[in-house]
């Protein structure tokens, strides 16, 4: 039987993907809550494109610090011959233990055309959200062992913040940070949560706090920064882009 041709369809002119912005993520391979907080905080029109960065349990430190020798690569596999507006490192504890301006270095490296592409991590995220409330003196809740919050701590320390106090779960395996429960997040939160502190930043891509900022915000009567929050406020601030993210904590509030 012959083929028969069907006359070419009339198109409507193209939408690109993503007309709102366009964000590269390079999560871990073992992280599997990044994705859906990101996406399901992520206003309209704002696209996030993923590859994964090889890494192992358990989180040490020096496992964290294995890590950076692929993060290039794994830049590199977002959306080749495609352009994006940001990119993100999606690992709060290596890049305290990397070193933050190694990782963004990392990532530029991926392209050629990426040497002035706006980077942040969760760890530059959340600077940026400590100084948009003017916070000097925090407490930290993780899902980490303590040499990791000796790392973090270490961090935010060195950049001029007070850390009066870390909490964590001691959990050193990435795919289990994500079982921890709403409640205990919660919980761990109030508990955490130093009466002299400015916020609470609660650490980790894994864990699964963005859902439930607002409780916590009102259990202790202070602002809460969690990672995956603040990663996608600053990578919304670097898209210059006005989009309101409500449900989210008070940090959306402060533009």
């Amino acid at each position: 039987m012959p083929t028969r041709y069907r006359q070419q369809l009339p198109a409507e002119p193209p939408e690109k993907i993503g007309h709102n912005g366009r964000i590269g993520l390079v999560a871990l391979a073992t992280d599997l809550n990044i994705e859906s907080d990101l996406r399901r905080m992520a206003p309209d029109g704002v696209e996030i494109f993923t590859n994964r960065v090889l890494n192992r349990n358990p989180l040490t430190p020096e496992n964290l610090r294995a890590m950076a020798p692929d993060i290039t690569r794994a830049a590199g596999g977002i959306l080749p011959g495609a352009s994006v507006d940001v990119l993100i490192y999606a690992c709060t504890s290596g890049t305290a233990v990397i070193g933050e301006s190694q990782v963004i270095q990392l990532l530029r490296a991926a392209r050629r055309d990426w040497e002035n592409l706006p980077c942040t991590t969760p760890a530059t995220a959340a600077r940026a959200a400590l100084a948009r409330f003017s916070a000097r003196r925090i407490s930290i809740l993780t899902p980490y062992t303590e040499p990791v919050n000796r790392e973090l701590a270490r961090f935010f320390g060195h950049c001029g913040i007070a850390v009066l106090n870390v909490h964590g779960f001691g959990i050193d395996d990435d795919t289990h940070m994500t079982d921890i429960t709403h409640a205990s997040i919660c919980q761990g939160a109030a508990a955490a949560c130093h009466p002299d502190a400015d916020l609470l930043f609660i650490s980790c891509t894994a864990l699964r706090a963005a859902q439930v900022i607002g409780d916590i915000e009102q259990r202790i009567d202070k602002p809460v920064i969690t990672s995956n929050q603040a990663l996608l406020w600053h990578a919304l601030k670097l898209l210059k882009k006005p989009l309101q993210v409500p449900g989210f904590g008070q940090l959306f509030n402060h533009g």
